[in-house]
């Protein structure tokens, strides 16, 4: 996990572009009535949009916000593993309302029925994305970039989590 400020900014960029990359797509498949491979490149067109308001979002608000929340259920004693599940959960449980918000003002025909009708059906897919894949692979691409970082880290008797 991130030991400095410009460490969280990166590990903040990644996950960003992976989530709302795999949302994107899912819900380009769920416009289109299913997956091809147009499908891919057509969800790239909405990332310049939408990364950048993940990432100051998730930066700024969600990440302090989720924090707090996963510690009402979680003690900072409890397993790293599961405080990173619970973080990574209550990130989902803010981003995923305020995200299908902001996607359905851009992309849709805005009213709070297809507000509720997006978030209802981006909630499973990203908790699932989010705790199946995105993390872990978010996680194995910062530690790559970072390992000599961390490792110094460690040895110094220096964790944050």
């Amino acid at each position: 996990m991130p030991q400095t400020k410009f460490q969280n900014v990166i590990y903040t960029i990644i996950m960003a572009i992976i989530m709302v990359y795999g949302m994107i797509v899912y819900n380009v498949a769920l416009s289109t009535g299913g997956v091809t491979n147009a499908t891919f490149g057509m969800a790239l067109h909405e990332m310049p949009i939408m990364v950048p308001i993940a990432i100051i979002l998730e930066f700024f608000i969600v990440e302090k916000l989720a924090t707090k929340l996963a510690f009402t259920v979680m003690k900072p004693t409890d397993r790293p593993q599961f405080i990173t599940y619970a973080i990574s959960t209550m990130i989902v449980c803010l981003m995923c309302p305020t995200m299908s918000l902001i996607a359905t003002l851009l992309f849709k025909e805005p009213s709070f029925g297809t507000w509720v009708q997006t978030w209802g059906m981006n909630m499973p897919m990203a908790l699932i994305w989010q705790l199946l894949f995105a993390g872990p692979l978010t996680r194995l691409i910062f530690r790559n970039l970072f390992r000599k970082q961390l490792a110094a880290s460690i040895a110094n008797g220096h964790t944050n989590q």
